[in-house]
């Protein structure tokens, strides 16, 4: 997570645990995600560290290759990731928390799923034909 300060804490590791909390329920309720960018938040390395701690690790985790690595990593809470853009250097970019069944990072988009239906198709074919 990116910190613009230099030791102080700004108390922020417990509001931003209750937004969560929130959107977990909004999730349930409404399958409606929410992100929160952590890079927007005037976050200490203490705030950091509680934050990290109180959510702990899950059981997936994922590394996306694309304009530099970006890893998403469920936390002890379903429902709740933690998603960290790196530049090609593995300075971090940016850093959210996605409150969401799957995250969108990790979720095909329509045209790639009909882009490899028409692949497969094809390769399919070929093998028909031979």
């Amino acid at each position: 997570m990116p910190s613009t300060d230099t030791g102080a804490e700004h108390g922020n590791a417990l509001p931003i645990l209750n937004e969560i909390r929130h959107a977990l329920a909004r999730l349930i309720e409404s399958d409606e995600t929410s992100v929160i960018d952590l890079g927007a938040l005037p976050m200490g390395p203490q705030d950091e560290a509680e934050l990290l701690a109180a959510l702990g690790e899950g059981e997936v985790e994922a590394t996306i290759h694309a304009g530099g690595p970006s890893s998403v990593r469920e936390t002890a809470f379903h429902g709740v990731w933690l998603l960290t853009h790196r530049n090609e250097a593995g300075e971090t970019l940016a850093c959210f928390v996605e409150i969401a069944f799957v995250p969108e990072l990790l979720m095909s988009q329509a045209e790639d799923v009909a882009d490899s239906a028409a692949e497969l198709a094809k390769k399919l074919g070929q093998a028909q034909n031979s």
